[in-house]
């Protein structure tokens, strides 16, 4: 058991390596009346192959499979996940993403019975062709209803239109084609890959006892032996596919996503150009920037204007979205604006300036339970620990941003994504 402490927000946490072969990081917060588990694999969307042994070929998995595991493990022979929580009081759901799944409940009283039902539901899959093919109907149905969404439908089209051949191009949840593919033997084949314990972390943040959480996984979680899962590399094309996508749907003003192709290196050094990119963005269109005022005053973006950095093992990508009458002008004056800032220079002050506002928001992260569970999985993931983001973030110089502007915003490679009635 160790105990990892930040001087800098004067919070701590405690990382224990469980003999199951799990990594428990527990975060206990005086003053909080709700607990917040969650439970993390590194399995996520764009894990379509993978190999177990060193000369083992790549088992290509279909499109949508980490979702679908999502689904399938809230039932056992027992009946659902969902009617035990009700019954303990818990508010409990799940997600996948490019790079992880995770199961989560968080709760006032009753914390033991809930971790109980989240480490047995987890660790304990049951799949039988029957319900597979129920939950093929269920998340076709889901598929569906996600293709005339324009949101979703704005974000995947750009990064369609900004990758030519890596798996985040393709729904989270895959296709109505690709989850007609799945079966019983492939979902238990992917699920002993990929959940195996040694390739999973237990985050809890807020108010329960650590002595409790020991004590339940000593009692439910059976010894794991490690499993080293190769996965299949991307052999990405540094040009975008295309640089302009548009669709019809009825929305009430047309909705944008411009990004930018980054050059992605490991899970770690990704997370720290996320952060720094955090900071460019922020100088480049965030509300205190010109270029912000003036897209605003000319009417160009409203209040749903945004931006963001997504990063992940082997993908980085920087986005700023939102309405606008006239996609093609926000799009022209973004890449104006990134090369203004990449001509003329980080200047300090307004460096210092996005930093110290990142600064707030990544230390306001580490007041929420829900948040604090989340940054300590997204930086065990990534092999630090769970308050070096603010390390990275307070170390930020000039020059790392430079190098941002000059490595992941190239316009060469961008594109802009718009969905319009």
């Amino acid at each position: 058991m160790e105990k990892i402490v930040s001087e800098r927000i004067g919070e701590s946490y405690v990382r224990v390596e469980h003999p199951s072969g799990l990594t428990l990081l527990l975060s206990p917060m005086a003053g909080y009346s709700t607990a917040y588990a969650l439970f993390a694999t590194k399995c996520g969307s764009i894990d379509d192959s993978f190999a177990l042994d060193a000369g083992e070929p790549f088992t290509r998995v279909p499109n949508g499979i980490a979702h679908f595991l999502e689904h399938k493990l809230f039932e056992s022979e027992d009946g659902d996940a969902f009617e035990l929580y009700a019954k303990t009081g818990a508010s409990a759901n799940a997600f996948t993403s490019f790079d992880r799944t995770a199961y989560l409940f968080s709760c006032t009283d009753r914390f033991a019975d809930s971790l109980d039902v989240l480490l047995n539901c987890v660790t304990k899959p049951y799949f039988t062709q029957k319900t597979v093919e129920k939950e093929q109907g269920i998340i076709g149905q889901e598929i569906r209803m996600y293709d005339d969404d324009p949101d979703w439908r704005v974000y995947f089209n750009l990064l369609g239109a900004l990758y030519q051949e890596h798996p985040i191009r393709i729904d989270i949840a895959g296709t109505v084609e690709s989850i007609a593919q799945i079966d019983a033997d492939t979902l238990y084949r992917c699920y002993n890959a990929f959940y195996n314990l040694h390739n999973m972390v237990l985050a809890i943040a807020g108010n329960f006892d650590v002595d409790t959480v020991i004590e339940a996984c000593d009692r439910i979680l059976k010894r794991a032996e490690p499993v080293k899962v190769r996965r299949r590399p991307v052999e990405e094309p540094r040009a975008v596919k295309r640089r302009r996508v548009e669709q019809k749907l009825e929305v009430a003003a047309p909705l944008f996503q411009i990004g930018f192709k980054g050059v992605p290196g490991g899970w770690r050094e990704n997370l720290a150009s996320q952060i720094a990119g955090e900071v460019v963005l922020d100088m480049v269109a965030g509300e205190a920037s010109q270029l912000y005022r003036e897209l605003y005053d000319a009417g160009l973006v409203n209040a749903t204007f945004d931006t963001e950095v997504m990063a992940g093992p082997n993908y980085l990508a920087s986005i700023f979205s939102g309405e606008s009458k006239d996609p093609d002008e926000v799009y022209s004056r973004i890449i104006a604006g990134v090369q203004k800032l990449a001509g003329e220079g980080v200047g300090q002050e307004a460096f210092d300036r996005a930093r110290r506002a990142a600064m707030g928001r990544y230390i306001g992260l580490y007041s929420n339970v829900e948040s604090v569970a989340g940054m300590l999985v997204l930086c065990d993931f990534a092999g630090i620990g769970g308050y070096e983001a603010l390390d990275i973030l307070a170390n930020l110089k000039t020059a790392d941003a430079e190098a941002f502007l000059k490595t992941h915003l190239d316009p060469e490679y961008s594109a802009l994504s718009i969905v319009r009635s």
